[in-house]
């Protein structure tokens, strides 16, 4: 017999080897509590996981972990052991570092969730920029997302500036939108909080410089929004 939540294996009255059974347990304890993953992007095992290595095999899983989709797959002891989660559990997704819940067969991460796919989070999303010329833009097109809520945008001056007194961060046609005059010294920072403001298509974020371009200098930013999603049935 095994507990109700955890499944456990319990003690049978007079059993043999009871360490097995008590060892067993300890396995199952060591992987679920504290849960931790290092990722759910996978659809086939890694090549060399770490013992007690625990993962989240992806849709459409194959190889060891054929039929595993969503479920808890943990290497230990030289074999794969998938552990059927239960709705409720909670797991830190190491690659991603997030939070996730497990609920109606998925594992999904939000502040509030509906049974049929509704879901608000709270996102955080960092790019570190390397200037030059009048103005730098982040790589990614979408750093402030289509559809997004966006509550600030924080910059750091991660290598000294020159070529300029001072920047803004902003998006194109709003220059100084999350900052103005900002410090171009290494460890300057701000905290360009906004009024929470609706994002209607991916945007850039932009570093602008004042009084002169850029010659040299680095600027990381992180953009907070937060994401809503429409009901997926």
């Amino acid at each position: 017999m095994n507990t109700s939540n955890l499944a456990l294996p319990y003690l049978a009255a007079a059993q043999a080897q009871k360490h097995v059974t008590v060892n067993e347990a300890f396995d199952l304890l060591d992987s679920v509590v504290q849960l931790a993953v290092e990722s759910r992007a996978l659809t086939a095992p890694p090549a060399s996981p770490a013992d007690g290595a625990c993962y989240i095999p992806a849709s459409g899983a194959g190889g060891a972990w054929t039929a595993w989709d969503f479920n808890l797959a943990v290497w230990r002891d030289g074999a794969w052991s998938k552990l059927v989660p239960k709705d409720g559990w909670k797991a830190w997704i190491k690659d991603e570092r997030l939070g996730v819940v497990f609920q109606d067969g998925v594992w999904r991460d939000g502040i509030a969730l509906t049974p049929h796919g509704g879901r608000i989070t709270l996102r955080a999303k960092e790019e570190e920029l390397t200037l030059a010329g009048s103005y730098t833009e982040t790589a990614d097109a979408a750093f402030l997302p289509s559809r997004a809520i966006v509550l600030a945008v924080a910059a750091r001056t991660t290598q000294q500036i020159a070529g300029a007194a001072s920047y803004d961060v902003g998006i194109a046609g709003e220059q100084s939108k999350f900052g103005g005059s900002l410090g171009i010294a290494a460890g300057s920072v701000n905290i360009g909080v906004v009024g929470p403001t609706a994002t209607y298509a991916n945007a850039r974020v932009r570093v602008t410089a004042n009084g002169g371009s850029f010659t040299a200098g680095k600027v990381r930013l992180i953009a907070y929004f937060l994401e809503i999603t429409a009901p997926t049935s």
